[in-house]
C-alpha cells in the first residue's frame, strides 16, 4: 500500500476507538523492523522520527528510505517528524515530503504559540502533510528535548481555543505522561482527556509511551487518543539486542546475523504494542 497522510490513519482510528503506535526509529534497522511488525500484525503504522535523527541523517534520506520501505509493507504507513521547536527543520521535512510534523511551541507564550503554530499549520496543510500541536512541555527528557518538570497545565477553554483557532490535525495534552524511564507510577490525568474531547473532539495524543500499563493504553485509547508515541523502549531493545548477541556469540563476525537478531527482537516488541494498542487487523 502507498505511504498515506496522517489524517487519514488517525481519523480511522479515532473513529472506531484504538491505537495507532507512532514508533521512533534510529536508522534503517529501526525502520525496517516496524515497517515488518505493521506488516506481519496487519496494523497501521506511524514511523515516528526526532529532530536529533534528522540532524544526523537528513529529511530527504530518511524520506527516501521510508518510502522504499513502506513501500515493500501492504498496511497504511506514514512519517511524521517528533518534537520540533525549530521551524527551519519542519520546512525541511515538509519540502522533502514528509506526511506530518509535530510543532513544539511548548516554551513559548500562549499567544506566540498559538501564532506560530498555525503558520505550520498553514504552510503544512499546503503540501497535504499534519500537524500535531503541544501547548505543555511534556515531562521528562528524550533526544535532547524537554525538562525533568514540564510546564504548567493550560486551562481547558484556552486549550481548546488554541485547537480551534491554529487548525491542528492532532493535539498532545499534558496529562501526567513523561518521556523516557517512569521512577514511579505515573497518576494519568484521564477526566482532561475527557474534558478536552468533550469541547473538540480532535484525535489526541499520549507522548511517554513507555512503562504505561495496557490498562492505561486501553483506557487512553477508548476516551479519544489513538495516537500512542513509544520511543524509549525500542532503543532499550535496540541496544539489549546487539549487547546480547555479541555477548553470546563473541567469535562471530557476521553483520548481517547480528542486524538479523536485533532486527528479530524489534519486531516482536513493537508487535506486542501493537496488539496492546487493537491496531491488529484494521490495516484496510
Amino acid at each position: 500500500m502507498p505511504v498515506v497522510p496522517m489524517q487519514q490513519i488517525l481519523k480511522h482510528a479515532f473513529e472506531n476507538r484504538y491505537g495507532v503506535g507512532a514508533f521512533n526509529i534510529v536508522d534503517g534497522i529501526t525502520m525496517d523492523a516496524v515497517l515488518t511488525a505493521a506488516a506481519e500484525t496487519r496494523s497501521p503504522v506511524i514511523v515516528q522520527v526526532s529532530v536529533k535523527t534528522v540532524k544526523v541523517m537528513g529529511a530527504k534520506l530518511i524520506r527516501l528510505m521510508f518510502h522504499e520501505m513502506a513501500g515493500r509493507v501492504s498496511v497504511p504507513a506514514t512519517l511524521h517528524l517528533d518534537h520540533c521547536p525549530d521551524r527551519a527543520v519542519i520546512d525541511e521535512c515538509l519540502a522533502a515530503g514528509w506526511n506530518s510534523v509535530l510543532f513544539d511551541g511548548s516554551k513559548l507564550s500562549y499567544e506566540e504559540n498559538m501564532v506560530q503554530t498555525r503558520s505550520v499549520v498553514e504552510a503544512a496543510h499546503a503540501y497535504g502533510a499534519a500537524v500535531e500541536g503541544e501547548l505543555e512541555a511534556v515531562k521528562g527528557v528524550e533526544d535532547g528535548v524537554g525538562d525533568e518538570y514540564g510546564g504548567p497545565i493550560v486551562a481547558l477553554d484556552k486549550a481548546v481555543a488554541f485547537i480551534r483557532q491554529t487548525g491542528i490535525d492532532s493535539f498532545a495534552p499534558a496529562i501526567g505522561t513523561a518521556h523516557g524511564l517512569y521512577k514511579g507510577t505515573p497518576k494519568i490525568n484521564f477526566k482532561r482527556v475527557e474534558e478536552i474531547l468533550a469541547e473538540e473532539p480532535i484525535p489526541l495524543v499520549v507522548h511517554g509511551g513507555t512503562g504505561l500499563s495496557e490498562e492505561t493504553f486501553r483506557r487512553l485509547i477508548k476516551s479519544g487518543a489513538p495516537k500512542v508515541n513509544i520511543s524509549t523502549q525500542l532503543k532499550i531493545t535496540y541496544a539489549d539486542s546487539f549487547r546480547n548477541y555479541l555477548a553470546e556469540k563473541p567469535t562471530e563476525y557476521d553483520p548481517l546475523k547480528l542486524i538479523g537478531a536485533v532486527k528479530k527482537a524489534l519486531v516482536a516488541e513493537v508487535s506486542s504494542f501493537m496488539r496492546f494498542f487493537e491496531s491488529e487487523g484494521k490495516a484496510a
